[in-house]
């Protein structure tokens, strides 16, 4: 069992303008694009995502950004609860706004959410963490994570966001 625990209540949860303020990121590593170790081989990445508790697809690790934190406190924090990694936060890759259907409450009736989505350098899989009875996390290529993405905004944070970043990084 994890020492760390989730999170859980809207006590200090964030919001703006009616929108709930969320904080996510996109985990990911490089890997070797062939199975030989040769020097003058490009550097591969994959990402992570994880399973979504509420039906089919895949999610990148996010949530509410609370007042006793900075965002990429908050990112890092839900890295760590959902995905059961840590890593070193690289770039802020944009804000994405969308509508949750689960989290709809006085601050923000419609459900509007604006997420501060980071790319994250994995260092560590932890063996244990917070929300491992209802995740399971999976390393993927870009196309399979465009493919597995189960929210139109995720897909364009992955697209849009941290794809240009990564080929302007490069």
């Amino acid at each position: 069992m994890s020492d760390l625990v989730a999170r859980t209540g809207r006590l200090q949860q964030r919001y703006e303008a009616g929108c709930r303020l969320v904080a996510g990121c996109i985990p990911f590593r490089y890997t070797s694009s062939d199975e030989t170790d040769d020097v003058n081989s490009e550097r591969a990445v994959e990402v992570l995502m994880i399973n979504s508790t509420s039906g089919h697809g895949l999610l990148f690790p996010k949530g509410g950004w609370e007042n006793d934190e900075t965002v990429e406190e908050a990112a890092v924090r839900e890295a760590i609860e959902e995905a059961g990694v840590r890593g070193d936060l690289m770039e802020f890759i944009g804000y994405y706004d969308f509508k949750s259907k689960t989290h709809q409450d006085e601050f923000s009736p419609e459900g509007l959410c604006k997420a501060a989505m980071f790319a994250l350098l994995v260092k560590e899989e932890l063996d244990s963490w917070p929300e491992q009875s209802t995740r399971t996390r999976s390393w993927l290529t870009i196309p399979e994570a465009l493919e597995s993405c189960r929210y139109a905004w995720m897909k364009q944070a992955l697209e849009d966001g941290f794809c240009k970043w990564l080929a302007q990084k490069d």
